[in-house]
């Protein structure tokens, strides 16, 4: 079987092709179609000989996660259903906002963690993506904008990209390196639930990203409730691998806090909260729970989150409200979900 040459760091690809006999500038030509304009048929890289180009596609395969569906939501937002090369299926999600298109990707099929305000969660754990599946999207994205530019990547779709740890760390490489897209790291946030080992990992691996941590209560009973990780892994764990990660970053943790009406919204929610961070450089951003099939709650009303949100200032951090996006095509947060159903009925 080829190698997907979207799993493979730039400067890899360079030293495969010089040892073809091919010049360097002639690889970073090949690289310049591949990250700058998106380009993943070779017959379409009208500068590079038709030697060169068939050597290629014996070295290499140039395949992408095939869009199998698309769903553009009434605030601009676009979700994208990707086909997987195995036949499984994930989602990506494309959020426009004024000189801004933020890129959200999937890093698992299903996930594994069970957070009981998810949809993904329902899947349960099919499989890691590859590298190839992870850069693909942001290859795909980037050809979807064009002439524009994806601004921003986040890893909160699909899956817990800390349970992928490995497959992620490369694929940003492969984005934030030169010869790659050349992300910047500033613009790059991955999500996690709380994996503390992982954490450390990536901390220590170099790799430059922003972390946000999804933290939803600061009381340990009620958070290990809404997300079994806390068992694992309890509040004061987590603290710990936090303030490791923020002595290795020059970026402040965010915490996602999702607001449940009569779950976690009370003065003692926002209390614990504000004991919680008080030694963390974080900010906090609050986010409006998204209805999901098959779960009882309700989402909050403007008022429940008017009151929360001034409630909340008692706390000593920077503290945003994040509007949801795409929510009336299942797109927001939480919500991603393409089912074996949904596999099967296409």
């Amino acid at each position: 079987m080829l190698t997907n040459i979207f799993s493979e760091n730039p400067t890899k690809v360079v030293s495969d092709i010089e040892a073809l006999g091919i010049p360097k500038y002639k690889a970073k030509q090949l690289l310049k179609w591949l990250y700058i304009h998106f380009e993943s048929n070779p017959d379409a890289m009208t500068d590079l000989s038709k030697k060169m180009r068939d050597e290629l596609v014996q070295l290499y395969s140039f395949s992408l996660p095939e869009i199998a569906e698309t769903r553009t939501s009434v605030d601009r937002s676009s979700k994208y259903k990707l086909k997987l090369a195995d036949g499984n299926f994930v989602e990506m999600v494309i959020i426009p906002a004024a000189k801004k298109n933020t890129l959200c990707i999937s890093s698992q099929v299903g996930c594994a963690r069970n957070c009981s305000f998810c949809a993904t969660a329902q899947m349960g754990l099919i499989r890691n993506l590859e590298i190839s599946e992870i850069v693909g999207q942001v290859v795909l994205a980037g050809k979807l904008v064009k002439p524009n530019r994806i601004t921003n990547i986040v890893f909160m779709g699909m899956g817990e990209p800390l349970d992928n740890i490995d497959n992620v760390l490369s694929a940003l490489e492969i984005l934030q390196a030169e010869d790659g897209i050349s992300f910047s790291p500033r613009r790059t946030t991955i999500s996690t639930c709380g994996i503390v080992p992982a954490i450390i990992k990536l901390a220590n691996s170099g790799i430059r990203t922003k972390l946000a941590v999804s933290l939803n209560s600061a009381i340990e009973t009620k958070r290990t409730e809404l997300m079994p990780i806390n068992e694992t892994y309890p509040l004061e764990e987590l603290k710990k691998a936090l303030i490791y990660f923020r002595k290795k970053t020059s970026f402040k943790v965010t915490f996602e806090y999702i607001m449940i009406p009569e779950v976690n919204m009370a003065w003692e929610d926002i209390n614990a909260l504000k004991k919680y961070v008080s030694d963390l450089s974080c900010k906090i951003n609050l986010i409006p729970w998204n209805p999901v099939s098959g779960i009882a709650w309700t989402a909050p009303r403007n008022s429940h989150i008017d009151m929360f949100l001034t409630n909340s200032q008692v706390i000593n951090q920077t503290i945003t409200l994040r509007k949801s996006r795409g929510s009336d095509i299942l797109g927001a947060c939480g919500q991603l979900a393409a089912t074996q159903s949904q596999k099967e009925s296409l």
